[in-house]
């Protein structure tokens, strides 16, 4: 197992789903607190050494290399490996990210990392135990029990998580907070618990 740092890693933010509930509208683009959920996203992942963001390309101030998953909308899996198999570099380890989460930090993700060690990775849970899309990954470890392509689209994330010894770490605050629907993006915009 190879201990975290901060140069140690990648981050892929998955940003390309649907967004049905709230009307097929881009996440990535929707704004709370004055910035997009897409930069709170990036600046959660502002120690990797490589991003990747898996949906539609959009105006960011950091370099991110922008793809979408062939088929598209694919689910979790695909966008997370088409990710993965997107980055120009190889990393022990792999930080992924929904880009709705906007209470999750660059200290959100050092914990996850700090968690990892020992581990094949660590994933965020919530007050009631649910794993969120918020996880640290030991990369070699990811790639053993990744499906065959034909298989990835549609494949749901947590079997294929469960082969894996992650670590649970609880939420702090509001880290496990995401925006499904539009009442979870004005509730949030009303909260004062704010990342930055």
């Amino acid at each position: 197992m190879i201990e975290p740092g901060l140069t140690s890693f990648a981050a892929i933010v998955v940003a390309g789903g649907q967004a049905a509930r709230l009307g097929g509208a881009d996440k990535a683009s929707i704004e709370i607190r004055g910035r997009t959920l897409l930069e709170h996203t990036l600046d959660a992942v502002i120690d990797a050494g490589e991003v990747v963001v898996v949906g539609h390309q959009v105006p960011t101030e950091r370099p991110v290399t922008f793809v979408v998953e062939d088929p598209q909308y694919g689910g979790p899996v695909a966008g997370l490996l088409t990710g993965r198999d997107s980055l120009l570099r190889t990393f022990p380890w792999l930080a992924v990210l929904a880009v709705d989460m906007p209470f999750v930090t660059a200290s959100t993700i050092r914990r996850l990392h700090e968690a990892a060690v020992g581990h094949d990775g660590a994933v965020l849970a919530s007050p009631e135990g649910r794993r969120q899309l918020a996880f640290v990954v030991d990369t070699a470890r990811l790639d053993q029990v990744r499906p065959d392509l034909e298989a990835q689209h549609g494949h749901p994330l947590w079997p294929m998580l469960d082969q894996l010894d992650l670590e649970v770490v609880p939420a702090l605050a509001q880290e496990h907070r995401d925006v499904d629907t539009w009442t979870d993006l004005r509730d949030l915009a009303d909260d004062q618990d704010s990342p930055t």
